[in-house]
């Protein structure tokens, strides 16, 4: 008898099939029915209006080229049971499941921790739920399975998680340098000694990945005025946690108010972290915005208003750390401009911003030649793969200051 499947109509990939079973079961959990509700880019629709997909597309997007991945490295000989297949489909349909309202900002601010531990949690609480079936996968995401390969197709320097997000963030953004060939590098994966390897004939496609990847970072996902946006929203929070802690009467949805008391080293169990940032997404960041745009307090409302109407702070990348005497003349003249009543730092902030397009200080991409040699990327490619960290700093305040 063929195996019943569930038919998703996907922008990206076209139709793509989930089995019934464990994961048609998780998909309809109400924790993963929330990353409906959590956009993928956060912000960024202030920058590219489309980019409004959520976390669930991407979610699906990654189970399928899972799917497609697994499908051929066992055609070309790995040895991949069917749970252990299942247990890699799960892990990387829940990868994202631990992130919180606007992608990081939450983590950044009130939850104290990084969404790979929330993921964490929250594939504990299920595997509770679904007695025990999610073991293995939880095994794999963790890295903690004998055969790495699978970790890596989770989360490694070819994962499916980077292969399905620079594909849809592309698509979604229009911003085209985003585009990989996805569906030729998995054809490409093999397996050597336990570890992914990419064939030799698939390294072209690998190095486009590559600079698509430090592309779309700097002109995406660190685009200066997505970054001003995330930068508000943060402050905004911090604003409106230290008017709550301090007594002041805020309108806060339940869920998100629970976060305004709330530190990792409390006495709350997971259950109840869990109980409220299960229940938490951008819909309730987003009424809570509304709200504190008519708040008393002058800086929760500029700045709330500020990213309700997209009156964003102005942002000034520099090379080198911004000098003290000109943050100084910044926040001079934002006194100037807005009164006493105008806490400068969270009108006026400065920061840095870092990334890499290749790490290999951690994991190296290998590549598979036909005399059975295995070659770093970086021995065997004549491009440059920007192994090196690029870190700009910023500056970032209110219009019409200077």
């Amino acid at each position: 008898m063929i195996p019943r499947k569930k038919i998703f109509n996907d922008p990206v990939y076209g139709f793509v099939s989930v089995p019934h079973g464990i994961l048609l079961d998780l998909i309809d959990h109400p924790y993963f029915q929330r990353l409906r509700r959590i956009r993928q880019l956060g912000l960024t629709s202030y920058v590219y209006p489309g980019a409004l997909h959520t976390r669930f597309h991407h979610a699906l997007g990654a189970l399928h080229l899972m799917q497609q991945a697994i499908e051929t490295l066992s055609n070309k000989g790995a040895e991949i049971t069917p749970e252990e297949a299942e247990g890699a489909c799960i892990a990387v349909l829940l990868h994202d499941i631990g992130h919180g309202p606007f992608s990081h900002a939450l983590e950044h601010t009130l939850a104290e921790m990084h969404h790979e531990e929330l993921s964490s949690l929250f594939m504990e609480d299920l595997n509770h739920q679904f007695e025990g079936r999610l073991a293995l996968a939880i095994s794999i995401f963790r890295d903690q399975y004998p055969k790495k390969f699978l970790h890596q197709l989770v989360s490694g320097q070819l994962d499916m998680d980077r292969m399905d997000y620079l594909n849809r963030d592309s698509f979604f953004t229009g911003v085209s340098e985003g585009v990989i060939s996805y569906d030729r590098i998995i054809k490409m994966l093999d397996v050597h000694e336990g570890e992914l390897v990419v064939e030799e004939k698939g390294i072209y496609s690998i190095e486009k990945f590559l600079i698509a990847r430090r592309l779309m970072y700097w002109q995406v996902y660190l685009h200066k005025t997505g970054v001003s946006a995330e930068k508000m929203l943060i402050h905004t929070l911090r604003r409106a946690r230290e008017l709550s802690l301090a007594g002041e009467d805020l309108e806060v949805p339940r869920h998100l108010a629970w976060f305004f008391n709330w530190k990792p080293s409390d006495a709350s169990s997971p259950a109840e972290l869990l109980s409220h940032f299960s229940r938490l997404d951008d819909h309730d960041v987003t009424a809570a915005i509304k709200y504190w745009s008519e708040a008393r307090d002058f800086t929760l409302a500029f700045l709330s208003k500020g990213l309700l109407d997209r009156k964003l702070f102005r942002l000034e990348w520099h090379i080198e750390p911004i000098p003290a005497d000109y943050v100084l003349s910044i926040q001079q003249k934002v006194r100037a401009n807005m009164g006493e009543s105008a806490i400068l730092e969270h009108l006026v902030y400065t920061g840095l911003e870092s990334n890499r397009a290749y790490d290999d200080s951690k994991e190296q991409i290998k590549i598979l030649f036909k005399n059975g040699a295995v070659v770093p990327i970086d021995q065997c490619s004549d491009v440059p793969l920007y192994t090196q960290l690029v870190t700009k700093y910023f500056i970032c305040y209110p219009k019409n200051m200077m």
